[in-house]
């Protein structure tokens, strides 16, 4: 049994939270970390949890200009160069019901005025769910201080424990336990 984590990341903050959530999922279970260009398009028989993030983009989940944006922004190069998670989501094969999966996003403070404004979070939840897949927990937000970062102290400490959290959600047996070598 393991656990598939696919990120798209512009700046490195998304990819620092996947790589945290990673961590703590890796406390019950495999886990492959994957950035979305070299993501599978199907799952193997072992996976059986689908965890997606991305960072947040003009109210959800990127799209060319909004990437093509990101990289004018850049002052080094991008995380993720190619595809973005809207595509590869698009591409997912659907008979894939029996994997569970979760959402989460990287994404600006907000006032309260904008808090029913969307987020990439929310995006990839509806595209899991018209997948077919079994979403067990509602999307996650994690902060950046500016649109290229850095992360609020403590995000990737609360990413970590959310990946523990998870885990815990889903079955465990001792011969899916991972081992620490």
């Amino acid at each position: 049994m393991k656990a598939l984590v696919v990120y798209e990341s512009m700046f490195g903050n998304t990819q620092k939270i996947a790589e945290a959530v990673a961590k703590g999922l890796s406390s019950r279970m495999k886990v492959d970390l994957v950035e979305v260009g070299s993501a599978p398009n199907a799952f193997d028989k072992e996976t059986v949890l689908l965890v997606v993030g991305g960072p947040t983009h003009a109210f959800g989940v990127s799209r060319e200009n909004t990437r093509r944006q990101a990289a004018e922004q850049a002052k080094s190069g991008l995380v993720s160069q190619g595809m973005g998670l809207r595509e590869w989501l698009s591409g997912i094969n659907k008979a894939q019901a029996p994997v569970a999966a979760v959402a989460f996003d990287t994404r600006l403070a907000k006032p309260s005025w904008l808090a029913v404004a969307g987020t990439a979070g929310r995006t990839i939840d509806k595209r899991l769910r018209k997948l077919g897949l079994r979403v067990v927990a509602s999307p996650e937000g994690f902060i950046v201080e500016g649109v290229s970062g850095p992360l609020l102290d403590g995000e990737i400490d609360r990413a970590r424990r959310w990946g523990e959290e998870l885990s815990s959600t889903l079955p465990i047996t001792e011969a899916n336990r991972p081992s620490h070598s």
